[in-house]
């Protein structure tokens, strides 16, 4: 599964979540809805959410330092878990508090038209925004599913970007069902159970994406299949076997891998540089990620 920046995925979720939140809070200062605050904070949080994504995708490109002489890749993850966090903060805890404050003390609505027909506009944003995100996804997910796809995927954003989506979706239908369902029965409590739905539903997705962000962030190495691919490629040529062999994502483009190899006995030193420049081409022609290697000839010690 190969890397990629999902820029264009990210600027959609940021144009769609801005004016999405400009026109809920228009909606909840007009009605009052509890549900239609909670949006308008969730909208606003994922708006600062991809505002943050393409922060670290800038600053993730500065080139290596001394003092960091593997460069900034991982800035990417950094800004992803901040991400995970505010729409935990921001979003579920918010939405919670409100929802519980509106069941315990009940409001009626003014103009609940008004909210339904910002909600039903703001799913036809977000869902142009949820349909680009898939589209960039479905450019490096090769074969694998949604899900595996957000647990393996190197790259952060397009995992964030699809869940907050996907999120953003169903809280607008459970706004949506809440100012209905307040409106058709005369009792406001259900705006306040919609919004407590909101904040559960979000809350499950900020955990998800914490633990995916937390893995990448501690560092991650390669996928079972490109282990096998790296291996078999080390292992040809005048390389006997693989002896040992460590990876690790120091950036979503850029992988780090170090191996101790067993060469066929009797080459000199020139043979030798040569079988390592070898090895090193054989796994970059077929694991492009894999841009440092760092290989060492050894002696297969299970043999003496």
């Amino acid at each position: 599964m190969s890397a990629g920046g999902g820029t264009k995925a990210i600027i959609a979720a940021l144009v769609a979540n801005a004016g999405i939140a400009a026109a809920k809070f228009t909606g909840f200062l007009i009605t009052g809805s509890s549900s239609m605050l909670a949006e308008s904070v969730h909208s606003l949080a994922d708006t600062s959410n991809q505002g943050l994504l393409l922060l670290g995708h800038k600053t993730s490109q500065r080139k290596a330092t001394r003092t960091h002489p593997f460069g900034f890749g991982r800035d990417r993850y950094f800004y992803s878990f901040i991400v995970a966090l505010m729409l935990f903060s921001l979003g579920s805890v918010f939405a919670l508090w409100e929802g519980i404050h509106k069941i315990s003390e009940p409001e009626a609505l003014t103009s609940p038209l008004v909210a339904v027909g910002i909600l039903v506009v703001a799913i036809g944003l977000e869902s142009y925004s949820f349909y680009t995100a898939i589209q960039e996804s479905k450019k490096i997910k090769g074969d694998a599913g949604w899900w595996a796809f957000i647990r393996q995927a190197k790259t952060p954003e397009l995992p964030v970007v699809l869940l907050e989506d996907a999120g953003a979706l169903l809280g607008l239908v459970f706004a949506l069902i809440g100012v209905g369902l307040s409106v058709v029965t005369g009792e406001p409590v259900w705006d306040g159970i919609g919004t407590v739905m909101i904040g559960l539903l979000l809350g499950i997705i900020a955990i998800i994406l914490i633990i995916e962000m937390k893995s990448l962030l501690i560092g991650e190495g390669a996928s079972p299949a490109d282990l096998d691919t790296i291996v078999d490629e080390l292992a040809a040529g005048k390389v006997e076997r693989v002896i040992h062999i460590r990876t690790l994502y120091i950036g979503p483009d850029e992988m780090l891998v170090a191996a101790k190899l067993a060469l066929v006995p009797g080459l000199d030193t020139a043979d030798i540089a040569q079988a390592i420049d070898d090895a090193e081409a054989r796994v970059r022609a077929k694991v492009p990620t894999a841009k440092l290697i760092y290989l060492e000839p050894d002696l297969d010690r299970s043999l003496v």
